[in-house]
C-alpha cells in the first residue's frame, strides 16, 4: 500500500515553515534599500505560517490553495523582510501543473505570477526588477516541469494499460487455441471411438449368433473384437497424450494414421462383415501429414456410418491422386440414403460430430466435401483437398 500523500506533503510544509521563520529572524541585507524594513513581529510570523503550513494539502486541493498568495503579498506590502514566499509559490505552481488540466494549471501559474509582480512592486530594494525577471523565469520553469512530469506519467499509464490489454488479448488467444485443441481432440476421440465400437459391436453380435453353431468362427470374431479394442486403446492413448503434464511414453508420440493405413482399415471393416473394395488411382505420393490424417479420418468415418446405418451393403473406397489435389470417395449400396441428413423420406438424423468433423478437416485445407444420397441408391461421401495450396 502506498504512502498517503499528506505525510510527505506535511513534512515539506513544516520544513518550509521552519525555513521561512529562520530567514525571517535572520539579519536582512541593507544594501540598495529604498526604505527601512519592518521588524518581524507576531503578524509577520502569522503571515509566514499562513503561506507555508497549508501546503500540506497541495496535492489534494492545489487550486484551493491559491489564496495563499494573499498573505505572501501582504507581507511584502507591509515591509517585512523577504522570506521564502517564492519557494511556496514555486511549489504551488509545480503542483497545479502536475495535478490539474492544462487550462487550470496555467490559470494557477498566472495568479501566482501576478501576485509575485505585485509583491515586487512594493519591494524595498532598488534592484527589484532584476529579481522580477529571474523570478518569472523560475515560475515558468516550475510550471513547465510539472506539465512534463504529468505528460510522462500519462504516457507511462497508457503504456501499462496497453500492456495489460495485450496480455488480456494474449490470454484470450491462448484460451481460443486451447478450445480449438479440445475440439480437435474431441473429433479425434469421436472418430476412434465411433469406428472401433461399431466394428466391435458387429463382431460381438456375429460371435453371439455363431456361438452355438460354429465355435471356431465365434472365437475368431471375439479375437477380432479384442484386437479392435486394443488398437482403439492405443490410438486413444496417443490422442490424449498431449494432455499429459508428465513426460509421455514413446507410443504417445507415434505417427498419426494416413493413406498407407487405409488397407488395414478396410481389412478391419471387412472382418466386421461389410464388403469393402479399396481402389487407388493415380501415382501415390507423399502428402502433408495433416492431409494424410484427414483422408484417413474421412474414410474411417464414412465406413463407420455405413456399418451403423446402411444395413446389408457393399462399400467402395476410391482414392485418387490428382496433380493439384487428392480426392477420396466412399460409396455404399445400402439404405443409408434413407436415414442420413438431407435424404428424401425416412427419419432425418441431425448432423453429428462425424459429418461436422469431416467438413472441418476438409475446409481447413481449402477443400470441399459433398455427402448425400447416391444417384443409384446408397450414400456417397466425396472430398477434394488441394495439395499444392497446403505445400505453398
Amino acid at each position: 500500500m502506498g504512502q498517503h500523500p499528506t505525510v510527505p506533503d506535511g513534512a515539506v510544509a513544516v520544513c518550509l515553515a521552519v525555513l521561512a521563520l529562520l530567514v525571517l529572524k535572520a539579519e536582512p541585507a541593507t544594501e540598495n534599500l529604498r526604505e527601512p524594513l519592518r521588524d518581524p513581529d507576531a503578524l509577520a510570523v502569522a503571515l509566514t505560517l499562513a503561506y507555508t503550513l497549508p501546503l500540506v494539502l497541495r496535492r489534494r486541493h492545489p487550486l484551493a490553495l491559491l489564496p495563499l498568495v494573499v498573505p505572501a503579498v501582504l507581507a511584502s506590502v507591509l515591509g517585512y523582510p523577504p522570506s521564502t514566499a517564492v519557494l511556496s509559490g514555486l511549489l504551488l505552481v509545480y503542483t497545479a501543473a502536475l495535478q490539474c488540466p492544462r487550462r487550470q494549471s496555467f490559470g494557477a501559474f498566472g495568479v501566482v505570477v501576478v501576485a509575485y509582480l505585485v509583491a515586487t512592486a512594493f519591494d524595498a530594494y532598488d534592484d527589484a526588477w532584476a529579481g522580477t525577471v529571474a523570478g518569472g523565469a523560475m515560475f515558468f520553469g516550475a510550471w513547465a516541469f510539472g506539465r512534463a512530469i504529468r505528460y510522462r506519467r500519462a504516457y507511462t499509464a497508457e503504456l501499462e494499460a496497453r500492456a495489460q490489454r495485450l496480455e488480456a488479448e494474449r490470454e484470450a488467444a491462448v484460451r481460443a487455441t486451447l478450445s480449438e485443441e479440445r475440439a480437435r481432440i474431441a473429433r479425434e476421440m469421436h472418430d476412434v471411438v465411433a469406428h472401433s465400437i461399431s466394428v466391435m459391436t458387429v463382431q460381438a453380435s456375429a460371435a453371439r449368433r455363431m456361438a452355438d453353431r460354429d465355435i471356431v468362427r465365434s472365437k475368431e470374431a471375439m479375437a477380432a473384437v479384442e484386437d479392435t479394442g486394443r488398437a482403439a486403446l492405443m490410438e486413444m492413448r496417443r490422442i490424449l497424450g498431449v494432455l499429459r503434464d508428465v513426460e509421455r511414453p514413446d507410443d504417445a508420440l507415434a505417427p498419426q494414421p494416413g493413406t498407407c493405413d487405409l488397407p488395414d482399415l478396410v481389412g478391419k471393416v471387412r472382418e466386421a462383415g461389410l464388403g469393402v473394395e479399396l481402389q487407388v488411382e493415380g501415382g501415390p505420393r507423399p502428402l502433408p501429414a495433416g492431409v494424410e490424417l484427414a483422408v484417413y479420418r474421412i474414410v474411417q468415418e464414412a465406413l463407420t456410418n455405413t456399418l451403423k446405418h446402411a444395413g446389408p451393403a457393399q462399400a467402395q473406397v476410391r482414392l485418387c491422386y490428382r496433380p493439384a489435389a487428392v480426392e477420396v470417395e466412399v460409396r455404399d449400396s445400402g439404405r443409408g440414403a434413407a436415414v442420413f441428413p438431407g435424404a428424401s423420406g425416412g427419419a432425418a438424423l441431425r448432423p453429428g460430430h462425424g459429418l461436422v468433423g469431416m467438413r472441418e478437416r476438409v475446409s481447413l485445407y481449402g477443400g470441399s466435401l459433398q455427402a448425400g444420397p447416391g444417384s443409384g441408391g446408397g450414400y456417397v461421401v466425396n472430398a477434394r483437398i488441394p495439395v499444392e495450396q497446403v505445400r505453398a
